[in-house]
């Protein structure tokens, strides 16, 4: 009997990097006005920024249905495995309720994990549950783990431009226009579970002090468990200045660093340009 898991796609752990660490992918669904797309699977990340400047309906994106969820759980249980879920932040998503539904059938088989995130921040709890695997514990034993470090899991990010945040009604148009004309580059983060601003600068080498400002306020990345980094757009350029820049804050994680896309769910809301980085605060 092995421990199985589920991830979706709001992780931003693609397809083909699910199949390498075996773990079972379900993506929510992306539309671009009547046409509907399968984040990362029938919308590649590069394709869906591509989209994102070029079609003139901004995207939305609907759950992961129960269904799907069941019929994942009826395979991966056949042959007496356990799974754990770990899904997007249940308040920015009906994912996880989706989830515990479709687990209704399956108790003691089946255990859900609220990430209270989303990309690299439940990408990095995914990290830590396959660890915890590897170490022989149970799925129920995970799950609890995890919902333990979970609270301590930080992801914040800075955006490069104001327009998406306007379009996905985070901001008013005007304030888009004064912050576009004085170059303001928002920081934002994940508390408690949703999307907050949590800081501003003027440029881009601001924003990657004011990141890195945020990374020391929360007391600093504990290097002993999964550091993640990400760029959204179809350029790393913004990522690599900031890691150039800020190398001692990655430089001994060693395989605890992964470095990755942001997808449609966060990144049609931040657009283009933007770099986020999720880690685990120090005890």
């Amino acid at each position: 009997m092995a421990v199985k898991f589920i991830i979706d796609s709001a992780a931003d752990v693609i397809p083909s990097e699910c199949e390498v660490l075996g773990v079972t992918h379900l993506p929510l669904k992306v539309l671009f006005g009547e046409q509907e797309y399968a984040d990362a699977v029938t919308l590649s990340h590069a394709e869906f920024y591509e989209k994102l400047t070029t079609d003139p309906n901004h995207p939305t994106t609907s759950q992961v249905s129960p269904a799907e969820f069941e019929t994942a759980y009826e395979r991966l249980t056949a042959n007496g495995d356990e799974v754990v879920v770990i899904t997007i932040s249940s308040k920015l998503s009906g994912t996880y309720q989706s989830a515990v539904i479709a687990s209704e059938d399956y108790e003691g088989k089946v255990f859900v994990v609220d990430s209270l995130n989303a990309t690299v921040g439940e990408r990095a709890l995914l990290r830590c549950g396959i660890s915890l695997a590897a170490q022989g514990l149970s799925a129920a034993e995970i799950a609890a783990k995890l919902d333990e470090l979970k609270s301590r899991v930080r992801l914040v990010a800075t955006v490069d431009t104001l327009e998406y945040l306007k379009k996905g009604g985070r901001i008013s148009a005007t304030t888009a226009v004064v912050g576009g004309l004085l170059n303001i580059k928002p920081a934002i983060s994940v508390v408690d579970g949703v999307v907050e601003t949590v800081g501003k600068a003027r440029g881009a080498k601001a924003a990657n002090t004011l990141l890195r400002q945020l990374i020391e306020k929360d007391g600093g990345i504990d290097e002993t468990m999964p550091l993640c980094f990400a760029w959204s757009g179809s350029s790393d350029e913004n990522l690599k200045k900031f890691m150039d820049e800020n190398s001692n804050l990655w430089a001994v994680s060693g395989e605890n660093l992964s470095v990755s896309s942001v997808g449609c769910v966060i990144g049609a809301h931040v657009g283009p340009g933007a770099v986020a980085v999720a880690f685990f605060g120090k005890e």
